[in-house]
Order: C-alpha cells, then structure tokens, then sequence
C-alpha cells in the first residue's frame, strides 16, 4: 500500500535510493563526528548515528517495491 501511494504520488524509485545512499552518507558523517566528541556526548551522537543507518535498508525496500510498479 505504501509503495502505491509514493507511486501515485510521482515519486521514482530512484530518488528514493537516491536519498538511501544519502542517509548512508549522514550516518557515516555523523558516526565521524561523535568521535571529536567527549564521553558523555559521545553515545548520543552514536546513537543518532545508528538511527540515521537504519533509513538506508528501509528506503532501499520501499525503492525496490516501487520499482516493480514502475
């Protein structure tokens, strides 16, 4: 149902792994810059780090169920 809507919507799969590949990027920014970090800081900027890494596989699915409606 979700991959319909984007679909409808007008949005292509490949801006979708676009913005994927993007949040591959943040997180690996992200996870670089906690280490500059001091110790307290530090596992919240981990942390978001992890969170941003999980966008990547989920827009990568939802891009591969548009892509067969395409």
């Amino acid at each position: 149902m979700t991959a319909k809507v984007i679909h409808r919507l007008g949005v292509r799969s490949s801006y979708i792994q676009t913005a994927a590949m993007g949040s591959v990027a943040l997180c690996l920014t992200l996870w670089m810059r906690a280490a500059g970090l001091d110790q307290d800081e530090r596992g919240n900027a981990e942390r978001r780090a992890i969170f941003v890494g999980l966008w990547g596989p989920t827009l990568w699915t939802i891009s591969q169920s548009v892509a067969e409606l395409e």
